[in-house]
């Protein structure tokens, strides 16, 4: 477990993520950093992290997780990440590796159901619990040799939600799409770090709109109840002109 790719991948005087160095944190502490990241770059898709051996080990899941124990998610395994990129959400600028909207779009701790994680890893049948604030209760990623696996079909995993009193056929992507962090959607990030709302709106769910603002959805009220007000007064206004043409007649 490295940062080794993950720093030689980005240009840290260009992009706002963190450079990060390996956390001595041991393997055993009492609480381990759960984090998935909704990241609209060139597609969309769900960074799913753990903390484990100092860095978070990371797998990107396109579809994002499901609720449902019959639906398996494919999650590739990608390079470690620092534990502080845990919490970073904005723009990585176009052209940078991963260049696109980050959000936060779940948070928490997770703790293993097996007692050798590294051994558990290695076979490729890694058990574990989240207590995050969407993503509770027991989970499962498999090593498969199935698409982006290559020969060894070690980079390719599925995520399975195991069935306990969490699972549920609701679409929480769908369902809850917001930052835990911020409560904006990926167009209202993309927005406030000056970054491409019109590619980050794609991510969000079609239904759902960013958050123009208190003060002008105010105003957009205030301009609909005037534009009431001079129907009413051209009403009043005609009322003398209709009896003034009746008493010609």
């Amino acid at each position: 477990m490295t940062l080794k790719k993950y720093q030689e991948k980005r240009r840290f005087d260009v992009t706002p993520e963190p450079f990060g160095k390996q956390n001595g944190k041991s393997k055993k502490a009492p609480s381990l950093v759960y984090v998935i990241q909704k990241h609209r770059a060139s597609h969309l898709h769900y960074d799913f992290r753990l903390e484990w051996n100092g860095v978070l080990l990371s797998w990107a899941v396109p579809k994002g997780p499901s609720l449902d124990p019959s639906v398996k998610r494919l999650a590739m395994h990608v390079e470690d990440h620092p534990i502080d990129y845990a919490t970073f959400e904005g723009v990585i600028p176009a052209g940078e590796y991963g260049g696109g909207t980050v959000m936060v779009w779940d948070q928490g701790t997770w703790e293993p159901e097996q007692e050798d994680v590294d051994a558990a890893l290695q076979k490729g049948d890694f058990k574990f619990t989240l207590h995050g604030k969407k993503l509770k209760g027991s989970w499962v990623l498999v090593r498969t040799r199935g698409y982006g696996g290559g020969s060894s079909g070690k980079s390719s995993w599925l995520l399975i939600k195991h069935r306990d009193e969490y699972a549920s056929t609701e679409d929480i992507t769908e369902s809850q799409p917001y930052s835990v962090v911020s409560r904006r959607l990926l167009a209202d990030i993309a927005r406030d770090n000056h970054g491409d709302v019109e590619q980050a709106a794609t991510g969000d769910p079609a239904h759902k709109k960013a958050d123009e603002g208190t003060d002008k959805k105010t105003d957009e009220k205030a301009n609909r109840v005037l534009q009431k007000q001079p129907p009413k007064s051209s009403a009043v206004k005609k009322r003398p002109a209709r009896a003034k043409n009746r008493a010609r007649a």
